[in-house]
């Protein structure tokens, strides 16, 4: 379990930056934040029973909500918001009842990823006590191994509870991004992988962190937008750019085209993207960018919108979501569609 821990870790959040070799403070345990209790709704930042960020419809009358929705959930884990800059005075993990971090997560992920599946999905969002940020960076295995286990418990107990509190039998996706694909990735081998909860598996999204191919036994990458019961994975970069330990870490990694849906490295144009997202949540982007499997990564054009001339990074991580938006969107419901035509009810 530990070296499947680190094979997911080690493909590093922060991939194009080095490593921060000097001293840290240790892993105080005295620090640590009050665990969530999930019987609460506060400890949710999205669920179905309160109203959130994850509710919300981008654009004016371009995307909808089936009514009713399909008996189908998402449980979806959130990547780093924990990311203010460290001092020996604050703990490594996140507060889960710290309001000013918390609408952070909410007006950012949840917000612009988690609100991705609401047409046809009840969202789940736990919040957690994420590792900070620079955990990835640093070069304390130790205080990763802890950091980064102590906020897997939170989502292991929080998945545990929505299984036997909210789920029902029904059929459920897993979705991600980032720190949250590491915590997913873990989910998929103690719960769901070779167990009876594969069965309910429509798909996981495990966005935002480079996986291996083989990285599961039994669950399958995702080979068509229809396939069911498989997992599905990118990391987006501009095109002709390789980042750091490109052949180490992103090479061996699945690549997944959301405009294609394939493994394949066939080219897909901007008019198959049906909407993109960008700061402006209430505005909707069309044919915004194209994208193709390349050796592990995704390459993208550089897209152009009002201020696309100052974002000099080629590396699009923090929208692997956002760009996709329309099309993860359609994505979702056609899984959702495949999977009940199986008789998958």
């Amino acid at each position: 379990m530990r070296l499947l821990f680190y094979l997911i870790t080690l493909s590093v959040i922060l991939s194009s930056c080095s490593k921060k070799i000097h001293s840290y403070p240790p892993y105080d345990s005295g620090k640590i934040p009050a665990a969530p209790d999930y019987i609460s709704l506060d400890c949710w930042a999205a669920h179905p029973e309160k109203e959130d960020e994850a509710d919300r419809l981008p654009g004016k009358n371009y995307f909808s909500k089936a009514d009713p929705l399909p008996d189908v959930d998402v449980f979806f884990v959130h990547p780093t918001i924990y990311t203010k800059e460290h001092n020996p005075n604050w703990p490594w993990q996140g507060d889960v009842f710290n309001v000013e971090l918390n609408e952070k997560v909410d007006n950012s992920t949840i917000r612009y990823q988690a609100s991705v599946f609401n047409g046809s999905t009840h969202v789940y969002a736990p919040r957690y006590r994420q590792a900070h940020l620079e955990v990835f960076t640093i070069d304390n295995t130790a205080l990763k191994d802890q950091a980064l286990q102590l906020a897997y418990e939170d989502v292991k107990q929080a998945f545990e509870f929505y299984i036997k509190q909210y789920n029902h039998g029904r059929p459920f996706i897993l979705a991600s991004h980032s720190q949250g694909t590491v915590h997913a990735a873990r989910l998929v081998k103690d719960y769901i992988e070779n167990k009876p909860l594969a069965n309910q598996l429509v798909a996981a999204y495990l966005v935002g962190i480079a996986l291996k191919t083989d990285l599961f036994e039994a669950l399958k990458p995702c080979s068509s937008a229809t396939e069911t019961g498989c997992w599905i994975s990118w990391n987006t970069y501009e095109r002709n750019y390789y980042p750091p330990k490109h052949q180490e870490i992103f090479a061996p990694a699945l690549s997944t085209n959301p405009l294609t849906w394939s493994l394949d490295t066939v080219y897909g144009p901007s008019n198959l993207n049906t909407g993109s997202i960008l700061r402006n949540f209430d505005k909707v982007y069309t044919n915004l960018c194209d994208a193709q499997n390349h050796q592990g990564l995704l390459w993208i054009t550089k897209p152009k919108f009002f201020g696309s001339a100052f974002y000099r990074s080629k590396r699009y991580h923090i929208a692997d979501y956002n760009l996709f938006y329309g099309n993860i969107r359609q994505n979702v419901s056609d899984r959702i569609a495949a999977f009940k035509s199986k008789g998958n009810d």
